[in-house]
């Protein structure tokens, strides 16, 4: 399909402050697509919303790019001139390359990102809801999963834990494997904070948010078994919880050995602020077990350097299935000219048969097999050819040969 196109921003090129505003939940992003539908007239699109991105991939044969920024700024109650510095827009096989790279976790902050691949599967259900998915979507996206498993079975890409927010959770893991329906308090909802909780297992645990914007604690627990404490409960949040992570910005610690009672303890706290807001004087309680975001970010770096050995080979895949995708987009696009001369060709043979009207009905089935025969062997040597020159980009110049010798463009021939 003509026009298939990419924009929106990253961690890349965008602040927090900008990512927050233009972020989609799954309602929002269903209702959006229904407007961009309405509006554009598009009938291919794919809405991926993370932390770390908003990207919008949609098929049109004219540019609406501005356009599109405006209905988002609008959609967001936004002015277009406050985001257009950040939206970067790619088109045609980039968009498609960008794409892959995306859902590979070749573009996320933790390389090779295993949660971003999810997501995309979940843009792409979405899609295919809302009737967003032609054929276009359906093929690459289906490409794209192909090519994830090979970089899963052929590379190293996605070994180890590679980000501070996935050690943590392992860390939680393990703690509370012997725990039925461990209780986990997160303190802080920035962007590290929403990474943890993005992370966590809630059908096996149950889970409270704690933020001083309580507002935005409310919103991230909005549809999910999850609890939201005051900010001003934070006393009673440590006692009831079995892990506490914090990632609240704090001058000073809001945990200290004084939060906790005398009484028997066992919990496991994780501090993945900076500057520290857990007091490292509570490393001396009998039953506290400390960790701090340097001894996390420790536990990464053996990862991250194994990922990164595997970016080559990572990147090799992708230029493969992408080569592959591209000839099949190709051959699609003279998949019309190759029924025209298929058509053409019989009307030839049919005119030719209906010429001789003096033969018998033995003689006119018999021809009809020899015919038919006849023009499929003519026809094999163009369509190997046109195919062959898809491969090569070669496929317009071949095109536009069989519509001139065959007059294909003027003829009106039934599609089969």
């Amino acid at each position: 399909m003509e026009g298939f196109k990419a924009i929106g921003l990253s961690y890349k090129n965008a602040p927090i402050e900008i990512r927050e505003k233009v972020a989609f939940s799954e309602l929002e992003a269903g209702d959006f697509l229904m407007k961009l539908k309405e509006v554009f007239a598009i009938e291919e699109a794919l809405l991926v919303s993370t932390c770390n991105r908003t990207e919008l991939y949609f098929t049109s044969p004219v540019e609406v790019t501005s356009k599109i920024i405006s209905l988002i700024a609008a959609f967001k109650s936004l002015t277009a001139s406050q985001l257009e510095a950040s939206f970067i827009s790619y088109d045609g096989v980039e968009a498609s390359k960008h794409l892959f790279n995306v859902a590979l976790g070749l573009e996320s902050q933790v390389l090779g990102d295993i949660q971003i691949s999810n997501q995309v599967k979940r843009a792409y259900q979405q899609s295919a809801d809302l009737n967003l998915a032609g054929p276009h979507l359906h093929r690459l996206m289906h490409t794209i999963f192909y090519a994830n498993k090979r970089v899963v079975q052929e590379t190293r890409l996605q070994d180890g834990t590679a980000s501070v927010a996935s050690v943590a959770v392992d860390l939680i893991g393990g703690f509370i494997s012997n725990i039925e329906r461990a209780r986990i308090a997160l303190i802080g909802l920035g962007e590290i904070g929403q990474n943890v909780l993005e992370n966590l297992n809630t059908d096996e645990t149950s889970i409270t948010l704690v933020n001083r914007t309580k507002s935005k604690a409310v919103k991230l627990a909005e549809g999910r078994d999850i609890a939201v404490c005051d900010f001003d409960d934070l006393d009673q949040v440590i006692s009831d919880n079995d892990v506490i992570i914090s990632a609240v910005s704090s001058k000073n610690p809001i945990l200290t050995s004084a939060s906790f009672s005398s009484k028997s303890i066992h919990k496991l706290l994780i501090d993945l602020s900076v500057p520290r807001s857990m007091d490292q004087d509570l490393e001396n309680v009998p039953g506290i077990s400390l960790y701090n975001v340097d001894q996390l970010t420790e536990r990464t770096l053996k990862a991250r350097k194994i990922r990164e050995k595997s970016i080559p080979d990572a990147e090799k895949i992708v230029e493969e299935e992408l080569g592959n995708f591209m000839s099949w987009k190709s051959e699609m696009e003279v998949s019309p000219t190759i029924q025209r001369l298929k058509s053409a060709l019989d009307q030839i043979r049919k005119e030719e048969l209906a010429r001789h009207k003096k033969l018998s009905t033995e003689e006119v089935e018999l021809l009809e097999v020899v015919t038919k025969s006849m023009i499929q062997k003519v026809i094999k040597l163009p369509v190997l050819q046109l195919k062959a020159a898809c491969k090569r980009g070669e496929a317009e110049t071949l095109v536009g040969v069989l519509n001139d010798l065959f007059n294909l463009e003027s003829t009106d021939v039934e599609k089969k």
